[in-house]
């Protein structure tokens, strides 16, 4: 029984103990992943209240500032996540 619960996790990728690292980096992609998933949805509920905003200034002003923060939010996320890995990528080729 046990063999086939090895073959298994072998299967799925669970097989071999993983290091820090690689756990440390399967959860921050797991992360943005989340994060791209919020901001799709941020765009689409944007996009839906300008176009039931039926030309009232109120509601388009308010479309487009869900839909600036969404971006602004993406392009913060994607910077830190740029910086995170250029800084991670050369203490590692240094040490």
């Amino acid at each position: 029984m046990l063999h086939y619960l090895e073959v298994t996790a072998k299967a799925a990728g669970f097989g071999e103990p993983r290091d820090l690292g690689e756990i440390i980096g399967a959860l921050i992609g797991t992360f943005l992943s989340f994060l791209g998933i919020i901001f799709l949805i941020l765009i689409i509920y944007g996009g839906f209240v300008w176009m039931t905003s039926g030309g009232n200034e109120a509601k388009v002003y308010k479309a487009k500032g869900i839909i600036r923060q969404a971006i602004v939010g993406l392009i913060i996320v994607l910077s830190a996540y740029s910086i995170t890995a250029f800084v991670f990528h050369a203490v590692l080729r240094a040490g």
